[in-house]
């Protein structure tokens, strides 16, 4: 089997042909990365670069690296326990709420510097 047998290429521009070219280069790591993704979408390296690089380039693809993918799963999971916690905390009797209180406390900290470094990476695209 050749190495692009399966994959799909670009569609044609037949109204206006692709006649500008773009040359990249990669170190060995990254086109590891760059093919694997490719393979997993099915596509020809060039294709799926393409595609990809178009897309960002017009707002409609925004790039979310693996570490931004953990904080946003963080925010997930902490949204749930305040939810959790702050239905646990209104059930009970103002008198005993205070370690309750404290638990929500945390959370809403754990949310917080989730949001903090999620925007902190996003920063530097806005």
């Amino acid at each position: 089997m050749s190495a692009t047998e399966g994959t799909r290429r670009r569609e044609r521009q037949t109204q206006s042909p692709r006649s500008n070219r773009v040359n990249l280069a990669y170190n060995d790591a990254e086109l590891t990365i760059v093919q694997e993704a490719a393979k997993r979408d099915g596509m020809a390296v060039s294709a799926w670069v393409a595609r990809k690089a178009l897309a960002v380039a017009k707002d409609q693809l925004v790039p979310v690296s693996a570490d931004a993918r953990e904080v946003l799963a963080e925010l997930i999971r902490s949204r749930g326990e305040l939810v959790r916690v702050g239905e646990s905390v209104a059930s009970i009797s103002t008198s005993g709420a205070e370690p309750g209180t404290r638990l929500i406390e945390e959370a809403v900290r754990r949310v917080d510097r989730a949001t903090l470094q999620l925007m902190r990476e996003r920063a530097a695209r806005w």
